[in-house]
C-alpha cells in the first residue's frame, strides 16, 4: 500500500477519514454516520466491504456507488503500477489492496468527498486500509471471526483490530468483553488516544415501540432521547450510539458541523441492505447477512423480539472456514424447516456439511440439501404458506445472490 501510494502521489493524504474496524456492525455503523452527515450537508465518501447489490457499491459518493466509466478510468491508472509491482520487492498486490487505492484514488480525484467513512475489511493492522491516518478511529466490537488470521482467542483479535489506533486520534467503542476492552485500553493509552466507551463515556438504553427501535443516548457532550432508528435489532442500537458518540467528538474537537436534528433525521432514515432487511410481507421474508457466531446471536435475538414463538423457514449457506456448527446450534430451535445450499463462492461450504451441522443441531428438524442455490431459493418460496416467515441467512455472497435474484424477478414481473 505504501509502494501504491507513493507511485499515486498519495492521495490518501488529501482526505479526511473515519477509519472503522469490528467483527460485527461496521457497515450499519458506517450506515449511520453517512446517513447523519449526509443530513448535516456534508459530502460523504463511503468504502465498504463486501458488497450486497453490485461491487459499485463498495465505493460511493453521496450513496450513489462508483459510475463504471470512473472506475474503467482509474483502474487504468492503477493498471501500471500493479503490473511493476510484480517485480518489487513488495509483490504484487492483492485485490483488496488494489480495491483499497481505486477507492483512495477516487475519493481524492473525482469525487472529493467533505469526509470518507472507512471501513476496514478485515482486522485492521495489517488491513490495506491502515495507510490512512484518520480524524476518528472506531471499534465496533471484538468477536471470534477469522481465527485462522487474526488469532485463536479474543486478546489476539483484539489486538489486530486495535491496530488501526493513531497516536493522538481518538477512539469510540461500541458494546465488548472486558478482555477485549482492556487490549484496546492499553493500546490507547500506548498512542495516548483519548477513548470513549460504551457504559462509560457514554450509553445507550433500547426502547422498542411496536416495529420502531428508539434509542436514548447520553454521552460526554450531550444528551439526545427517543431517536428513531432505521434499523432493526438490539444490536443496531450499539452501532448507532457509536456513531452518535463519534460524531459529537469530531463536532466538539474538530468543528464538524453536525446538529441535534441531523442525528435524529439521520438514525431515522439510515438503511443498509442485508441487515434484518424485509423484501416482503405476507409471507415475511427476511434478508440477513449473518455470517459469523455473533452475528446470529444477533440474528435470533431480533427474531424472537420481532416474531416471538413463531418458527421461521430457513435458507442458509455459509463458508468453509465460519463456525456454521454454532451457527447451526442457535438457529436450529428457531426453525421448523431448512434449505442448505451453497454459492458460486470457492470458499463456500458444502450443502451436505451444513445440513449435516443442522441435523446434530435438530435431529427432528425437516432439512434439504440442495447444491444449487436458486433450486433451493425456488422451493422454499414455494413452500411457505402466507403466515410464514422465511428467512434467508448466512454469507454476505449468498445474501447478494437472493437479493438481486428477487430484485430482477420482481422487475421482470413489473414489465
Amino acid at each position: 500500500m505504501e509502494y501504491m501510494m507513493e507511485r499515486l502521489g498519495h492521495p490518501e493524504r488529501r482526505l479526511k477519514f473515519i477509519h472503522i474496524a469490528g467483527t460485527n456492525g461496521k457497515g450499519s455503523t458506517a450506515a449511520f454516520l453517512q446517513s447523519i452527515l449526509r443530513k448535516a450537508g456534508h459530502e460523504v465518501g463511503l468504502f465498504v466491504s463486501p458488497y450486497v447489490v453490485s461491487f459499485h457499491e463498495r465505493i460511493q459518493h453521496n450513496g450513489e456507488p462508483i459510475a463504471p466509466e470512473d472506475l474503467l478510468a482509474l483502474i487504468e491508472r492503477i493498471r501500471p503500477i500493479v503490473e511493476e509491482m510484480k517485480d518489487a520487492a513488495c509483490g504484487a498486490p492483492t485485490e483488496f489492496e488494489v480495491v483499497t487505492a481505486l477507492a483512495l484514488l477516487y475519493f481524492a480525484t473525482v469525487s472529493y468527498p467533505d469526509i470518507v467513512v472507512w471501513e476496514t475489511g478485515l482486522g485492521g493492522r495489517l488491513d490495506s486500509t491502515n495507510i490512512v491516518h484518520p480524524l476518528a478511529c472506531i471499534i465496533t466490537n471484538v468477536g471470534f471471526d477469522h481465527m485462522n488470521i487474526l488469532g485463536g482467542d479474543l486478546h489476539a483479535i483484539a489486538r489486530e483490530k486495535a491496530g488501526i489506533i493513531k497516536n493522538g486520534v481518538p477512539v469510540i467503542t461500541g458494546k465488548m468483553s472486558e478482555e477485549a476492552l482492556e487490549v484496546i485500553e492499553s493500546v490507547a493509552r500506548e498512542r495516548k488516544a483519548s477513548l470513549y466507551r460504551e457504559g462509560k463515556e457514554y450509553e445507550a438504553v433500547r426502547i422498542r415501540k411496536g416495529d420502531k427501535e428508539i434509542l436514548d443516548f447520553s454521552g460526554t457532550f450531550g444528551i439526545y432521547n427517543r431517536c428513531e432508528l432505521g434499523l432493526v435489532g438490539e444490536h443496531q442500537m450499539h452501532n448507532a450510539a457509536v456513531a452518535v458518540m463519534a460524531l459529537q467528538v469530531l463536532s466538539n474537537y474538530f468543528a464538524l458541523y453536525v446538529e441535534e436534528e441531523h442525528i435524529r433525521t439521520g438514525l431515522r432514515e439510515a438503511k443498509w441492505p442485508g441487515r434484518f432487511e424485509k423484501l416482503a410481507e405476507n409471507p415475511d421474508v427476511i434478508l440477513d447477512g449473518a455470517h459469523n457466531v455473533d452475528g446470529v446471536k444477533a440474528l435470533t435475538k431480533t427474531l424472537q423480539d420481532y416474531y416471538p414463538g413463531q418458527k421461521v423457514s430457513l435458507v442458509f449457506s455459509a463458508l468453509v472456514d465460519k463456525n456454521y456448527t454454532e451457527m447451526a446450534e442457535l438457529l436450529a430451535p428457531l426453525c421448523k424447516q431448512v434449505w442448505v445450499t451453497k454459492t458460486d463462492h470457492p470458499r463456500a461450504a458444502e450443502p451436505e456439511a451444513l445440513a449435516n451441522a443442522f441435523r446434530t443441531a435438530g435431529p427432528d428438524l425437516p432439512i434439504y440439501a440442495i447444491t444449487e442455490w436458486q433450486e433451493a431459493w425456488r422451493r422454499a418460496l414455494h413452500t411457505v404458506h402466507e403466515q410464514d416467515v422465511l428467512l434467508v441467512a448466512g454469507s454476505l455472497y449468498f445474501i447478494s445472490d437472493i437479493r438481486n435474484e428477487w430484485k430482477e424477478n420482481r422487475k421482470a414481473g413489473d414489465e
